[in-house]
């Protein structure tokens, strides 16, 4: 062990190799301290370059101003009228009828327009007179306004017929409504798709057979305007 007095004792050398080197930690703090500065001042210089950069960034967003758009007007629609159920058109054109001084009988199967036979055609004949047009006519107008079927049926009376033209009352009958549906379509326009003919000859009297009077009444022809779900007579 080395002695030695106070004032000249020796140090031991570990002691001695780091005499010379205390104050080298002073150069790395130095160097931190150095580009802490240095990183500082560069923020600062961007900063000051671009002021209106950094404000825009800082500033909130617009706030978009929602303009309420007006809503537009519905569309007025079309009123649509209800389609008349069938016993109220059988009603409206029994009416028009009576306007024109023509009778008609509601019954089950329809409205019943009843023309006796001295009106439209001459005794054992066809061909419709001069002297029902009028009367035709009007029936026509009346039949255009509304889209019913129309079935025309021929009676006669009891006493037989026979004559060159006509074998007996079912024949006759049965020309007499053809000929009155070929006025109604030809001359007045009524589709005949509306329109179906139909005979009972002697079979369906209105009335007795045994008075002259009787006999008149049954020689006629029927214009029977459908309810609409009957099924042409």
């Amino acid at each position: 062990m080395t002695t030695a007095s106070s004032a000249g004792r020796v140090k031991p050398r570990y002691f001695q190799a780091a005499s010379g080197n205390h104050e080298r930690w002073m150069v790395s703090y130095m160097d931190i301290v150095t580009i802490l500065l240095i990183l500082f001042v560069a923020i600062a210089a961007q900063s000051l370059q671009h002021p209106q950069r950094t404000a825009a960034a800082s500033a909130p967003a617009p706030v978009k101003e929602t303009i309420a758009q007006p809503r537009p007007e519905p569309i007025p629609q079309p009123t649509v009228q209800p389609t008349p159920r069938p016993a109220n058109i059988l009603l409206e054109t029994q009416k028009k009828l009576k306007q024109y001084g023509l009778d008609s009988q509601l019954e089950p199967r329809g409205l019943v327009i009843s023309l006796p036979q001295a009106i439209l055609f001459a005794s054992g004949q066809d061909r419709i007179g001069v002297q029902a047009e009028p009367v035709v006519a009007q029936i026509a107008a009346v039949l255009h306004d509304i889209p019913n079927r129309v079935t025309l049926i021929g009676h006669a009376d009891s006493i037989p017929i026979h004559n060159s033209r006509f074998r007996n009352n079912w024949e006759l009958s049965a020309a007499r409504g053809l000929a009155l549906l070929g006025i109604l379509s030809q001359k007045y326009d009524i589709p005949e798709s509306r329109l179906s003919i139909s005979s009972d000859g002697s079979y369906n009297p209105a009335g007795p057979n045994d008075t002259q009077e009787g006999r008149a009444g049954n020689r006629r022809v029927e214009i029977v305007v459908l309810d609409g779900t009957a099924a042409a007579i």
